[in-house]
């Protein structure tokens, strides 16, 4: 099928008028049909790096009232109207297998707030799941990843200790980790912990990171380490979030996630709305980067996912809404 568009947003930095792009698809039951949408927008679809598919219910868990450490709120979070709501339709047998149950409806509803926000891949923070999980999905699911829950907590929903889990990346694969999602010693503890453990690497990506000093935030630069950013949930939960201007004036690879609704934002369009808001100084192509080619980078996609090729298996379409297109984004719901 082609397409024309008003332009294509190759990438943060080519935008191209009056384009016509090749959509290659499986989906298409008209492959050689013609568009003329040229009162539209292309973008490469975004990245979400980091959700709780299953923790996708609402309104948020909680009364919003800073904690010095998510440790507390997680254990405060299951007795909110929100959790034992979910528990009615899904309880968590302790065994994480999100294949059995009601919990592939649940994940499903997850998967459609991502794709209702233009997202065509979502990190799911979550114990390896079996092969059913990552299959057949309106959008893709990212399979290969090691994960740990986090240093202070430990890997408490399945998989071994942190070293272990990074060993089986043999660096090719990224291993996820919740790291000083906190204000307090314990919280400001972990990225020591992380570095006597030699897992400051390439391939890790730090989720949150709120209580790393400048100092840290630039060896995790020197380390190419990626910082995972999610500030709708930070600010909600800690009522601080991480040291964005440092890791943007030493280069770090800051990508953004979700959290699950429970803690943040409704969708991915929400949390650049935020970012927007708090940090209105901000370019926003560099905000788009970190949806797109940043988040790729992270995840170890294929080139593919990093930018929009005049010929492309994933299209997102926006309406023109404003002449800058990453400002367009803002202002799409």
């Amino acid at each position: 099928m082609q397409i024309k568009v008003r332009s294509r947003v190759r990438n943060a930095d080519e935008i191209v008028s009056n384009d016509v792009i090749r959509l290659q698809s499986s989906f298409l039951k008209k492959a050689g049909q013609t568009l003329d949408r040229s009162d539209l927008i292309a973008y490469p679809p975004f990245i979400n790096c980091h959700d709780h598919l299953i923790s996708d219910w609402y309104p948020k868990a909680g009364d919003g009232k800073p904690y010095q450490n998510v440790s507390k709120w997680v254990i405060e979070m299951r007795s909110t109207p929100s959790f034992l709501e979910r528990n009615r339709i899904w309880l968590n047998d302790g065994k994480f297998d999100l294949t059995k149950g009601n919990a592939p409806l649940i994940v499903r509803l997850g998967m459609y707030k991502n794709l209702f926000s233009g997202c065509v891949v979502v990190q799911d923070h979550i114990s390896k799941q079996k092969d059913d999980y990552y299959q057949n999905n309106p959008i893709t699911i990212l399979k290969d990843y090691t994960q740990c829950h986090s240093l202070e907590m430990g890997n408490w929903w399945g998989g071994d200790d942190p070293v272990s889990e990074w060993k089986k990346t043999d660096g090719r694969m990224p291993f996820i980790i919740h790291l000083g999602e906190g204000t307090d010693d314990s919280a400001r503890k972990c990225f020591p912990l992380l570095e006597q453990m030699d897992l400051l690497k390439p391939n890790t990506m730090i989720i949150h990171g709120i209580a790393l000093s400048r100092a840290e935030l630039k060896k995790c630069a020197e380390h190419d380490t990626t910082i995972c950013w999610c500030p709708e949930s930070n600010f909600f939960l800690i009522g601080q979030t991480l040291d964005i201007e440092s890791c943007l004036e030493f280069g770090v690879n800051v990508v953004i996630g979700t959290d699950s609704t429970m803690s943040g934002g409704i969708n991915l369009l929400s949390e650049i709305q935020t970012v927007h808001h708090k940090f209105p100084h901000f370019p926003l192509k560099d905000i788009f980067r970190m949806i797109t080619a940043n988040a790729a980078k992270a995840l170890f996609l294929p080139d593919s996912y990093a930018e929009l090729r005049s010929e492309t298996e994933n299209l997102l379409l926006l309406r023109h809404n404003h002449d800058d297109v990453f400002e367009n984004i803002l202002q799409t719901s």
